[in-house]
C-alpha cells in the first residue's frame, strides 16, 4: 500500500487571516492573567515566608491546591462548577483570565518566595543598621535584588501562561486553536491548519524569549 502526502501550502496560507483572528485573545488572556498572577504571587509569596502560621498555611494551600491540579480542570471548575454555586454564568473570557491567573499566581509564589529567601541576611542588617525600618529595607534593599533574580523564572512562566490558553478551546474561548479547530471543520486541513498554528504560537514565545532576554540583561546592569 503506498502513502501519499503533500503538504497544501495555499490551504495553510489561506487560514493565516482567520487564525490570527485568535491571537488577540490569545494575549489578552495570557497577559491580563499573568497581571493579576503576579499581584497574587507578590502577596501569596510573602505570605509563605511569614513566620506566623495563620498566614503562612492558607498561602500555602493556595500554592498546593493550584500547582497540584491541571489548569485543564481548573478553567472547566470555574466555567462549568462556578456558575452552580454564584448562581449565574461565567463569561468565556473571564474564565479564561482567572484560570491563568489563579494557575500562574501560584507558581509566581515559589518565585517570590524564593527569589526573597536567596538574599543573604547580611542585607537585611545593612538596612536595618542604616536607620531603615524592616518595610523599607525590605522594599528598598530586598525586593530589587530579589526581582531581578525572578525574571527569568518570571519569563518562563509567562511562556508557560501562553501554550496554556490553548487547552481553553474547551470551553469555546476564540483563541487560536480554537480558531483552528473552526477552519478545520469547514475545510478539513487540520495538517496544514494545525502546522500553522504552532508556527504562530512559536513566533508569539520566541518574541516574547527576546524581550525578556533584553529584560534580563538590562536587568542586571541597572539594578
Amino acid at each position: 500500500m503506498e502513502f501519499q502526502f503533500q503538504f497544501d501550502w495555499q490551504a495553510a496560507i489561506d487560514s493565516i487571516p482567520f487564525l490570527l483572528e485568535g491571537i488577540p485573545y490569545t494575549l489578552l488572556i495570557s497577559f491580563g492573567g499573568l497581571l493579576i498572577g503576579f499581584a497574587l504571587g507578590i502577596f501569596f509569596g510573602l505570605l509563605s515566608i511569614n513566620k506566623r502560621w495563620f498566614l503562612k498555611w492558607p498561602a500555602t494551600a493556595y500554592i498546593e491546591i493550584f500547582r497540584g491540579t491541571p489548569i485543564l480542570v481548573q478553567v472547566l471548575f470555574i466555567f462549568y462548577g462556578l456558575p452552580d454555586l454564584i448562581g449565574g454564568p461565567i463569561n468565556h473570557l473571564t474564565a479564561g483570565i482567572a484560570a491563568i491567573a489563579l494557575n500562574s499566581g501560584a507558581y509566581i509564589s515559589e518565585v517570590v518566595r524564593g527569589g526573597v529567601q536567596s538574599i543573604a541576611k547580611g542585607q537585611s542588617e545593612a538596612g536595618l543598621s542604616l536607620g531603615l525600618s524592616r518595610t523599607q529595607t525590605f522594599w528598598s534593599i530586598i525586593w530589587p535584588q530579589a526581582f531581578r533574580r525572578m525574571i527569568p523564572p518570571l519569563g518562563n512562566q509567562a511562556i508557560v501562561s501562553i501554550k496554556d490558553t490553548s487547552l481553553f478551546s474547551v470551553i469555546g474561548v476564540g483563541e487560536l486553536v480554537r480558531q483552528g479547530q473552526i477552519y478545520i471543520a469547514n475545510t478539513f486541513t487540520a495538517f496544514e491548519v494545525y502546522f500553522v498554528v504552532a508556527i504562530l504560537y512559536l513566533a508569539i514565545t520566541l518574541s516574547l524569549s527576546m524581550i525578556l532576554r533584553w529584560v534580563e540583561r538590562r536587568g542586571l546592569v541597572s539594578v
